[in-house]
């Protein structure tokens, strides 16, 4: 392994073991240069659980999670079966080492699944869900996009990627994003941003809350909108791994009307 991937790292940081020594190095370097990361890690993770139950209760029965990395403990198909058994999991990365440990940790799963594509190219991407046959697009979709747009370029359009997943969607679909954000940390935002060049050549795109809210368009926000990683409805005080008004994460849940 030349390079440390985004998704092993941040497996690292939730402390998991889907991961290679360079990138627990990456991620100790990152933590050198903003020590409340690892609570970030914890913060979004939280918000993907709070995000996944919301929409088991709205109804979703199939949920579809682009640049999911590695599905360690607590991930989507775990805390959609204690909802209900039946439902239906695809996990996508544009990572193949991140997609082959998916599918060792789905082995024997028919109700959950993983394939490589990448975001960048939504229509090969929607072709590719339609192929596994595990996700029927004339019922609605759970889409997730939990810590992945982030990885996309300005010149690559998030947005529009967005609305490419909109369109291919029914009504009564929803989806959940969370980003980077330097809204309220532009220091820190700044250092990670380089960081992740320097280490992953990726690169990180921190985003402001109207470039992020942006990427919603079309869709009908739920409430509270598009806020802190910690202020999307906390279920108790454990959903508290940041300060208010210290996150460095942004997120909301929306629906196709």
């Amino acid at each position: 392994m030349q390079h440390p991937s985004p998704a092993r790292m941040y497996d690292a940081l939730l402390g998991g073991s889907h991961n290679f020594a360079v990138d627990r190095m990456a991620a100790e370097m990152a933590i050198k240069l903003v020590p409340d990361l690892p609570r970030l890690a914890l913060s979004n993770r939280a918000f993907l659980r709070r995000a996944v139950r919301f929409m088991v209760e709205a109804g979703i029965r199939q949920f579809v999670d682009i640049g999911s990395g590695i599905p360690t403990a607590g991930n989507v198909h775990e805390i959609v079966h204690e909802l209900d058994p039946e439902a239906r999991v695809l996990y996508i990365d544009i990572d193949p080492v991140a997609v082959v440990h998916s599918r060792t940790i789905l082995s024997g799963n028919e109700q959950a699944g993983a394939i490589e594509a990448d975001l960048r190219e939504p229509e090969a991407l929607l072709a590719a869900v339609g192929e596994t046959g595990l996700i029927g697009f004339t019922q609605p979709v759970g889409l997730l996009l939990i810590a992945v747009l982030h990885l996309v370029a300005d010149e690559d359009d998030p947005a529009g990627k967005v609305a490419a997943l909109r369109a291919a969607v029914t009504p009564d679909s929803y989806i959940a994003i969370s980003h980077l954000s330097s809204e309220s940390r532009p220091e820190d935002a700044g250092k990670l941003g380089t960081h992740s060049v320097n280490e992953t050549k990726v690169g990180i795109h921190f985003r402001d809350k109207a470039a992020i809210t942006e990427m919603f368009q079309g869709w009908d926000m739920v409430d509270p909108g598009v806020v802190e990683l910690p202020s999307w409805r906390p279920e108790s005080e454990r959903d508290q791994h940041e300060q208010p008004g210290r996150s460095l994460g942004l997120a909301g849940v929306a629906r196709k009307g």
